[in-house]
């Protein structure tokens, strides 16, 4: 009986470990200091919206202007700095890393091409395979079917509800994603409605006896819709305040 109860324990305390609250930086690219406001915090995923322009991939939210940032500036070209400087590693602290999730906006046979030949520059710093503290990069948006998946090397892919994966695609979904607003219109204020907390918590069982993280867009940005989103079992908690959250929830 006390064997049992210490491999239940053990379990128990893998499975809350493999599920700890994370934070998704949601639009980081929209924050005073890109890139830089998120990294400070220890934001778990840094998010942003992409699109070609001129033959380049640029970050904008809607349809870009023509002094559009690029990908590389903003982020991907910082990021190989820090790992430059760090010996391989994204940060002095040794157990941090992230995700840049890049949300597609345009035509992803077009972006993922230019975005992986601009990964290989740097493969210390965005190859998982080569250094596990490498920034993995994870595809939303407009994203290939999940049978192209694998035709991508370097990247993972932002999952859905109404996907079915078979365990070899798993491999390459990063988390489970999904609109706040499809399963209620919760705005954060009293209590969630039993209804809604049990659509919820159907979305999250799936996901999680997968092996994989869950995070809601469109959720009420705001303290005490965080605390109930972790408390039901979201893992990743998708946050335009991403200082407020971490002092929320960490």
């Amino acid at each position: 009986m006390r064997l049992h109860s210490l491999i239940l324990l053990s379990f128990l305390s893998s499975t809350t470990s493999l599920f700890a609250q994370k934070i998704h930086a949601h639009n980081d690219y929209t924050q005073s200091r890109p890139f830089l406001n998120a990294y400070e915090q220890r934001a778990d995923y840094i998010e942003a919206d992409v699109w070609v322009q001129d033959g380049k991939l640029v970050v904008s939210h809607d349809k870009p202007a023509s002094n559009a940032p690029t990908l590389d500036s903003l982020y991907l070209k910082p990021i190989a700095a820090l790992f430059a400087k760090n010996d391989g590693r994204v940060s002095t602290d040794r157990t941090y890393t992230f995700g840049l999730m890049i949300d597609v906006k345009d035509d992803p046979t077009v972006v993922l091409p230019k975005l992986i030949e601009l990964l290989q520059a740097s493969l210390i710093s965005f190859n998982r395979n080569a250094n596990a503290t490498a920034v993995q990069v994870i595809i939303s948006g407009n994203r290939p079917r999940p049978e192209k998946f694998f035709d991508y090397p370097l990247l993972q892919f932002d999952g859905r509800p109404s996907e079915v994966y078979d365990q070899e695609t798993l491999q390459k979904v990063a988390m489970i994603s999904d609109n706040f607003q499809s399963y209620t219109r919760w705005n954060g204020t009293g209590e969630l409605s039993g209804e809604d907390r049990d659509k919820l918590k159907r979305v999250i069982k799936r996901a999680h006896s997968d092996g994989k993280l869950v995070r809601f867009w469109a959720i009420p940005d705001q303290p005490d819709a965080w605390k109930v989103l972790r408390k039901i079992g979201v893992d990743i908690i998708n946050t335009d305040r991403v200082a407020d959250a971490a002092k929320a929830l960490r």
